[in-house]
């Protein structure tokens, strides 16, 4: 049953939901930071990026590794990997020393190797 959710794309689909969720709250944060900063100090609690981290990390060692796996193509694993090793840069940084421009890029990075995961997979 796992081997079928896995060809045809579900943990992909849902970790590129995930990414998509994260580059929400990254926005989200700085909007708020901006506008109101109460708000903006709760979203940008380190507990919601530690967690959005270990979850990628997760879902992208099981999307990306079961399709390396399946399919033998490197580039999705690699380029998902550069995307969560940005993600995870981007925590050292600071909110006003770019953490939310990493974080972004490492999101559409990681979000588009498990689209070529996805499409790769037979």
């Amino acid at each position: 049953m796992f081997e079928g959710t896995v060809r045809n794309g579900t943990i992909d689909r849902l970790a590129i939901g995930l990414s998509g969720l994260c580059l929400v709250h990254c926005v989200a944060s700085a909007v708020f930071v901006a506008l109101l900063a109460s708000a903006g100090g709760f979203l940008l609690n380190p507990v919601f990026h530690e967690v959005g981290l270990t979850l990628a990390i997760l879902l992208g060692m099981i999307g990306l590794g079961r399709g390396l796996l399946q399919h033998g193509f490197m580039l999705p694993a690699a380029i998902g990997s550069l995307g969560l090793g940005m993600m995870a840069g981007a925590l050292t940084l600071g909110h006003d020393g770019g953490e939310v421009l990493y974080s972004i890029l490492g999101v559409l990075i990681l979000a588009l190797g498990h689209d070529l995961n996805r499409r790769a997979v037979v």
